[in-house]
């Protein structure tokens, strides 16, 4: 059956909901009109409004909500609405959310389960299409996983909400309406490793979230001009499936990362520097990146010369195979 990613997240909540009454589902927009891309459609008509409820708008009083209930015992899912919408929130997640467990030694556990929508291509306003994965990356103590298929979306969405650690869940906005034939429930790999979604030979190709399908457009774009990328989507970027990209690279001796996010300090940048660092010996060509700009996100008539292409990234490709 064919299950839109937006509906495997839905379907990966209401069960989790019904497995566990400790799980609460909250955020702006969420109860009744469920959710601005209706991720949390009908979650309060099944499970009432003490589970599945609207709040102020107000991100940083969402996540000191959601610190307090896990602490008392409860697994609270917070949505922040917005990519953009983060930043008030910014404080509480990095000085207690990430660090509470550590601070703690160990007593205290946050199952806190954070939704964000993140990343461009749906034409939005200002602070609505940011791709802040860096910053939550960069903070120790929390995991970091963003799905790029639908089954990935409902595995990895419970993975998330299980876990006993804080999680970033970063779900690709404008790959909601992306389909998969699936049936729901499904488990796919652990959702810390990296999972290769096409074999190649020429160059590895390294993307996560909303690249992942553009990361597979190229390399069919790729394989009528005779050159085959091997697609690795890298799913949990923290942690970081080390051995994953180290493996890709010795096979294949290039490596090129896609991401929408811009340049400077972007994953782009960790997984070279990983890839130099364990497999320098077996690389044929520096390690390139496609991504977005070191400018603001652009208005929506310019988003799609902003945003890294198949053309971007096969024009990468070239420069590596040109070594």
């Amino acid at each position: 059956m064919a299950v839109t990613l937006a509906q495997a997240i839905n379907q990966a909540l209401k069960d989790a909901m019904s497995d566990d009454e400790r799980v609460l589902m909250f955020g702006e927009d969420v109860g009744r009109l469920g959710g601005v891309f209706r991720v949390t459609d009908g979650l309060q008509e099944m499970f009432g409004e003490g589970r599945c409820y609207d709040t102020p708008l107000a991100e940083s009083g969402i996540v000191g909500t959601a610190i307090g209930l896990a602490m008392y015992g409860y697994r609270p899912i917070a949505e922040m609405q917005f990519d953009g919408f983060t930043y008030p929130a910014f404080e509480q997640i990095v000085s207690h959310l990430a660090k509470m467990p550590n601070r703690s030694r160990g007593t205290v556990k946050l199952p806190v389960t954070i939704r964000i929508p993140y990343g461009g291509g749906i034409g939005a306003v200002e602070h609505h299409s940011e791709s802040p994965e860096s910053y939550w990356v960069h903070t120790q103590g929390l995991k970091v996983l963003t799905p790029g298929t639908p089954e990935d979306g409902y595995s990895m969405m419970r993975a998330a909400i299980s876990s006993d650690d804080p999680v970033v869940f970063l779900e690709p906005k404008r790959r909601y309406w992306m389909k998969s034939d699936v049936e729901l429930p499904v488990e796919t790999e652990p959702a810390t490793q990296a999972v290769v979604r096409r074999e190649g030979t020429d160059a590895s190709l390294f993307c996560y979230g909303p690249m992942v399908r553009t990361a597979l457009e190229a390399a069919d774009a790729a394989a009528d001009e005779g050159w085959y990328l091997e697609v690795v989507d890298l799913r949990s970027l923290a942690p970081l499936d080390t051995p994953a990209i180290l493996a890709s690279v010795q096979r294949t001796g290039r490596a090129i990362v896609v991401h929408e996010a811009s340049r400077t300090l972007g994953m782009g940048a960790e997984v070279a520097a990983r890839i130099q660092e364990g497999a320098f010996y077996h690389l044929e060509a520096p390690v390139l990146r496609a991504t977005g700009f070191d400018t603001p996100y652009p208005p929506a008539k310019l988003e799609e010369y902003w945003l890294p292409d198949v053309d971007r990234i096969l024009d990468c490709l070239e420069r590596s195979l040109s070594y």
